[in-house]
């Protein structure tokens, strides 16, 4: 199974792409965790993105393919992925297809998990983080004991700036603008399965599975795909 996982800030794809990589045995892809462990590790694409992020720019494209097509080409991936995070872009998405194609290989689904910005922004606001320990909290969702100490180390407890709610109904406009296109591209092939992703995790990780025409207990019992 070669899936991509697409969602919106605070939307649950995280979670939702380690379950299924649970419930498929194949990894979950994260292009976001690539470039932390390249850079983390000085390997030559790495330092190369270093400097990209240094100077708060995006790290071009060409970077980043490269680090996916090497993830994709380990043993654990051949038999399958989840792809979160990537691609971001419908030319990300047509160099995708070209790196699968060349290797005999395509993707399954498109899965877009979709909420209310409402909802997101309730989600993400209302998250607080540990100064000393690094531990999350949610004011609404998992509280803490005290409102303003972590339960783990009695740090005090903070709101990042990117968890604000202004800047995070701005991260939502530019993520629906810039995805609009990825999923218009995914919808004309016929790759596209949009989630419903308010509820439950299990609820919505269920309601994957069936998008993908399968069955959580069948999908857990035979491990791999």
């Amino acid at each position: 199974m070669r899936l991509v996982l697409l969602g919106p800030p605070g939307v649950g794809k995280g979670t939702q792409a380690r379950m299924l990589e649970a419930e498929l045995g194949v990894p979950q892809v994260a292009s976001g965790d690539l470039l932390r462990a390249a850079v983390r590790d000085k390997s030559a694409l790495g330092l190369e993105a270093k400097g990209f992020m240094d100077k708060g720019a995006l790290v071009p494209d060409e970077l980043v393919l490269k680090l996916v097509d090497a993830r994709l080409q380990q043993p654990d991936a051949l038999k399958g992925f989840i792809l979160d995070g990537f691609p971001r872009t419908v030319s990300q998405a047509e160099t995708l297809t070209k790196m699968l194609e060349a290797r005999s290989e395509k993707l399954d689904r498109v899965v877009a998990i979709t909420a209310p910005d409402e909802e997101l922004i309730k989600r993400i606001s209302g998250r607080r983080t540990c100064r000393d320990c690094g531990a999350m909290f949610h004011v609404i969702y998992d509280p803490p004991r005290n409102m303003n100490l972590c339960n783990s180390c009695n740090g005090e407890l903070y709101q990042r700036d990117d968890d604000a709610e202004d800047t995070v109904r701005m991260r939502l406009q530019v993520y629906a603008a810039s995805t609009r296109p990825l999923l218009e591209h995914y919808q004309r092939l016929g790759l596209l399965a949009p989630i419903n992703g308010v509820g439950r995790a299990e609820e919505i990780g269920k309601r994957i599975l069936e998008a993908l025409g399968r069955d959580a207990k069948a999908a857990s019992a035979k491990g791999k795909v």
